[in-house]
């Protein structure tokens, strides 16, 4: 299976699979930084729609913090993981103290990356949840969990490349999945880009301001078919 060349390229092919949701004011595009950003920044720029971020921080079991117990995300969400919590008997003030410390470094990364403009409102609204892969769907999962709390009227999760199992479960959980290759064996994500170098901050902020700024000025959207 061809790889893509990189994530630009990725959010095209991407967004292709995504044409019946351009020009609706009801649609945005939320990417997972820092990989997610790139991606959906050509999602939102072919679909004519607002992008943003949605972070999300994995609460470890302290002494084990591979394991997530919850997770935080953008708007100040928490989501637990009961069952781990009950099974581990951890108490609530050791669930809080891993909170507040996810939730400030959660906080830091909003202000790098949306300076004082605030998370969007996403209540009623058709929210693309978009990240570059996905290996175990373990991050998007908490990620469609939180954003399920602030009220969407329906999500969409998209992703360029997933192995087949985490893309077929999380059908489950989201409105619709949008996985534009699902190849056998997997391995990893990077192994499907010839170019996987890490995303930066700045290149997170450089895309997040752009996107405001044509979405300010009224800027039009790709006009299908668009070639790669």
């Amino acid at each position: 299976m061809k790889r893509f060349r990189d994530r630009q390229e990725a959010g095209q092919v991407l967004a292709r699979q995504l044409a019946a949701y351009a020009h609706r004011p009801d649609v945005v595009v939320l990417a997972l930084p820092r990989g997610g950003v790139p991606v959906g920044y050509e999602v939102a720029r072919a679909l004519g729609a607002p992008l943003d971020v949605f972070l999300v921080r994995k609460l470890g079991v302290p002494g084990h913090e591979e394991l997530a117990m919850g997770a935080v995300a953008t708007g100040g969400v928490r989501v637990l993981n009961d069952r781990i919590i009950r099974a581990l008997g951890i108490p609530p003030n050791v669930i809080d103290a891993v909170a507040d410390w996810q939730g400030e470094e959660l906080a830091r990364c909003e202000r790098l990356y949306r300076g004082e403009r605030p998370p969007p409102d996403v209540k009623g609204q058709t929210v693309i949840l978009v990240d570059d892969g996905l290996a175990t769907g373990a991050t998007m999962r908490a990620a469609l969990a939180a954003l399920r709390q602030q009220g969407p009227a329906r999500v969409v999760v998209a992703v360029p490349t997933a192995a087949p199992e985490p893309c077929d479960e999380l059908r489950a959980e989201a409105d619709e999945v949008v996985c534009a290759t699902t190849p056998e064996p997997f391995y990893s994500v990077g192994l499907w880009y010839e170019d996987f170098s890490q995303t930066s901050d700045e290149e997170v902020r450089e895309l997040l301001a752009r996107a405001a700024r044509a979405d300010r000025e009224g800027e039009p959207p790709l006009t299908y078919p668009f070639s790669v």
